[in-house]
């Protein structure tokens, strides 16, 4: 199947995604574990739970589309081809990491895989990915830039301004809002004005509202092909609510202990990978098949594990790279 098509992903790319749902979360429970051996140094931001979105999504991408993420990146990073062992010696704070060590969870950059950065700064990068989709416009490629944020982003003016250009521009962008009810400590709808943060503003720049179910890969899938087709034909911007639900608090040094426990409860009984891979199981895919894949993928986290542990901690020759355009400081003198 073509990268570009828009099809209903067949078989194999089904397995794929869930191959990938399978990979973020053995990936991040492993980096919670090793932030408990305080091995992590400072804060980052899981998104247990919220898998399908980062994997569907991914699927439906041309390998020179753009990925841009919030400082919640580790799952698309991971979706877009980057291996595991560099992002995890990034956490980890090593030379072998992903930005040598100095980006850490929230800065996680890959231009290689059309990773163009995750942003630490609420509603920062939605600007950015109009400027790369206009650059694919001006250049007269089909190349597209999607662009994931939280709800809480939607009451930042940012979000507002960056919708208006890429509808005034018909720019090729794909704004993703991951609905996960709650912003940092507050619910959401507690502090915003509409009740879809993303989904009911859509209307003021023209867009059609679109909501899907942020925990089942292939409706995430149907709606980003779609999105993205209509983006790469010059039709463009679209806006996604998907609506999903992280499993644990806002980072890690959060319990999450704000949210009603029922609440938590029905959101679990809703995990993507449990309902993904009975799904597949019912539509065939043999039992042996999974289980092979899902020992891949722990075997994959082992030796990432190794290797990024193995990492050498940067030196000072690393303090002045990639800071100026010319690579250090000694112009400035």
């Amino acid at each position: 199947m073509s990268p570009r098509t828009t099809a209903t992903p067949d078989r194999d790319r089904r397995v794929a995604m869930y191959r990938t749902q399978v990979a973020l979360r053995a990936f991040e429970t492993r980096a919670y574990d090793l932030f408990l051996e305080n091995l992590v140094k400072g804060t980052s931001h899981l998104s247990l739970g919220q898998e399908a979105i980062a994997a569907g999504v991914a699927a439906a991408m041309a390998p020179d589309d753009w990925t841009f993420a919030t400082y919640r990146g580790h799952a698309h990073t991971l979706a877009r081809g980057v291996p595991m062992t560099p992002v995890l010696a990034e956490l980890l704070g090593r030379r072998n990491g992903l930005m040598s060590g100095k980006g850490g969870s929230m800065h996680l950059t890959s231009v290689a895989h059309g990773v163009m950065g995750s942003y630490a700064i609420i509603g920062a990068h939605l600007p950015i990915a109009c400027g790369a989709a206009w650059s694919a416009q001006y250049r007269g490629t089909d190349q597209v830039a999607v662009c994931f944020f939280g709800d809480g982003t939607t009451n930042i003016g940012a979000f507002h301004e960056a919708l208006n250009f890429a509808a005034i521009w018909k720019l090729p962008v794909v704004f993703i809002c991951e609905n996960n009810l709650w912003m940092e400590y507050t619910r959401t709808s507690e502090v915003t004005a509409v009740a879809r943060p993303a989904a009911d503003r859509a209307a003021a720049y023209g867009l059609e509202p679109v909501v899907v179910d942020g925990n089942d890969a292939d409706a995430i899938y149907a709606v980003a092909a779609a999105a993205i087709a209509r983006a790469r034909a010059g039709e463009g911007p679209s806006l996604i609510e998907a609506e999903t639900y992280r499993h644990g608090g806002h980072s890690r040094a959060d319990p999450g202990t704000y949210r009603p426990d029922d609440e938590v409860e029905s959101w679990l009984a809703r995990d993507p990978l449990p309902l993904y891979r009975a799904r597949l199981v019912a539509e065939g895919v043999g039992e042996d098949e999974l289980v092979a894949l899902e020992a891949e993928v722990a075997a994959e986290v082992e030796a990432a594990t190794r290797e990024a542990k193995a990492g050498e901690q940067p030196g000072e020759d690393l303090l002045l790279t990639n800071v100026w355009a010319d690579g250090g400081a000694a112009w400035r003198n």
